[in-house]
């Protein structure tokens, strides 16, 4: 069972940018496709992005596609999702999960969140 945990999250300017990542303190990630969701007050939960096995394929939400950047280091057992551009529609509440897709059902037990603030 995967415990994951994720942390980078923090308030930024809209067009900043932040780095998140998502680590297993016990299970080797190398053979689950990772993936983030994200949740806000007032919106339906979404999937942001998904990573295969080895880095291939990746998927993104279409409002996140050419800004968000989702990559793998299996020697660190992380996953991260590079965050450039952001808008304060970002703002959220972001979560790491093992994926299958993009969808909201394609994710699999929630990992802790780390929140993601975008305000002028």
């Amino acid at each position: 069972q995967l415990q994951l945990v994720e942390s980078g999250g923090g308030l930024v300017q809209p067009g900043g940018s932040l780095k998140l990542s998502c680590t297993d303190s016990r299970i080797n990630l190398e053979y689950y496709a990772i993936g983030w969701m994200r949740q806000a007050p007032g919106k339906e939960r979404e999937g942001v992005s998904c990573i295969g096995v080895g880095g291939d394929p990746t998927y993104y939400a279409d409002s996140v596609k050419g800004r968000f950047t989702t990559s793998r280091d299996d020697a660190k057992n992380t996953v991260y999702l590079e965050m450039n551009g952001l808008k304060p529609e970002d703002t959220a509440n972001y979560i790491c999960a093992a994926c299958a897709g993009i969808g909201a059902s394609d994710f699999g037990s929630w990992g802790q969140g780390t929140q993601v603030t975008v305000s002028s």
